[in-house]
């Protein structure tokens, strides 16, 4: 909450106060000049230059005071608005009534400043206690109420509450916005989340409830109660329930996966939280097997280590869907086409496909393979998983990361 209501300071209030501490200088130094121009014509000139060398000596010292909500105290702004006051009423004593009627008074508009401070503190309902003041303050010193002072205090009000207004609305808005930031981050956690469960917990739930099953006895009563957690935590799952967790990167190994060579060797090799590249190549190497061809280029594909794993785990996603869809018989083929602006995983199989409103009748289940585990992947890497199955002639899962957004994502990861 710190952080946040910091950057909201940063981003909204800081630019206003800064403004504001180059308004009381200059304005300062305008009173300043008016009442050394104007010297012969005070009837009391020694009250107009004390008044002036007080207004000089707290509008410098005050500076540090102005920089931030924080250190601008309530006792602060009473003490600055006093003096604005104290101005305005001096008047009368140090200028003749002629000149009090329409002319300016000893602070002139440094008087603003003071209403200001209260509307970039407080919002519109201090302001309009300040402006209130003031106004009060000129009818006393002019003893009437002329068109000019009327404009002029009406001014003052208009603008000072309505920067304070829109003070408001600006924090409002910037609260709105980092809300729903850590609503999107916390989204994001909770997606990572379920495709590490989808990619451990549930497929050996699964598998304990289908070995269970066909062992029989009280194996089979194991399986029912594995099949029972199983649709619990699917159910916990796709609701969104899942707690977020601060942690740093997933650094899971993907599914079908071994630490080896990528993770520590060679000259495309990394650990897990090393900041070289890791040739893709080599990741998923350990999917070939009986069943499942690789093709991939001759030359390394380098990705950073957290995009090169989790494009490895997609595919070992895809890879499941395949072994639970369509059985141990049907065979996958994995193609690798480094272009240069993309990098082109496809993951293709020989099996019945899928029905047509299937994908979105097991996301509605809580059955995150395709959801989640591939797409959610593709998503946070700034690529794109597309799935085309016809149904009795395969299916085929195409994911694709833009270079461009997998090296800036890096960069970033890098500044963190």
């Amino acid at each position: 909450m710190a952080g946040r209501e910091r950057v909201l300071r940063m981003s909204v209030e800081l630019p206003l106060w800064r403004a504001l501490a180059g308004y009381r200088v200059l304005t300062m130094l305008y009173a300043l000049g008016l009442c050394v121009t104007s010297y012969d014509q005070f009837t009391r000139p020694w009250i107009a230059i004390g008044y002036d060398a007080v207004l000089a000596v707290w509008t410098l010292a005050t500076l540090p005071r102005v920089r931030g909500a924080a250190t601008c105290t309530r006792g602060f702004l009473a003490a600055d608005l006093t003096i604005a006051l104290a101005g305005v009423l001096l008047t009368a004593f140090a200028d003749s009534h002629q000149r009090i009627a329409g002319g300016p008074t000893l602070p002139t508009i440094w008087t603003g400043g003071a209403v200001l401070a209260f509307a970039v503190k407080g919002g519109w309902r201090w302001a309009a206690v300040a402006s209130t003041a003031v106004a009060v303050a000129n009818l006393v010193e002019r003893g009437q109420l002329a068109r000019d002072t009327l404009h002029s205090l009406i001014l003052v009000w208009v603008a000072s509450i309505g920067i304070g207004y829109v003070v408001e609305v600006a924090r409002a808005s910037e609260r709105t916005l980092a809300r729903a930031l850590e609503i999107q981050a916390a989204t994001r956690e909770r997606e990572r989340l379920a495709r590490d469960i989808h990619d451990s917990v549930l497929q050996i739930l699964a598998m304990v409830k289908r070995r269970g099953t066909a062992l029989g006895g009280e194996a089979a009563e194991l399986g029912r109660l594995a099949g029972e957690q199983e649709v619990a935590l699917r159910t916990l799952v796709a609701g969104g329930l899942l707690p977020v967790a601060r942690t740093a990167e997933d650094t899971a190994v993907p599914v079908g996966a071994t630490p080896g060579p990528a993770y520590g060797e060679g000259p495309y090799g990394a650990g897990p939280d090393g900041a070289g590249p890791v040739d893709l190549r080599t990741l998923l190497a350990p999917f070939a097997r009986d069943g499942v061809s690789l093709a991939e280029p001759g030359a390394p594909v380098p990705l950073p280590p957290a995009a090169a794993r989790e494009l490895a785990a997609a595919v070992g996603a895809a890879l499941d869907n395949v072994r639970r869809h369509a059985g141990d018989a049907a065979r996958a083929w994995i193609l690798v086409e480094d272009e240069p602006a993309d990098i082109l995983v496809t993951v293709r199989d020989d099996g019945p496909g899928i029905p047509e409103g299937r994908l979105a009748e097991a996301e509605g289940e809580g059955r995150l393979g395709v959801a989640q585990s591939i797409r959610g992947r593709l998503r946070d890497l700034g690529g794109s998983a597309e799935l085309i199955s016809v149904p009795g002639q395969g299916t085929e899962v195409e994911l694709k990361i833009p270079k461009g957004a997998v090296t800036a994502r890096g960069k970033k990861a890098e500044r963190r």
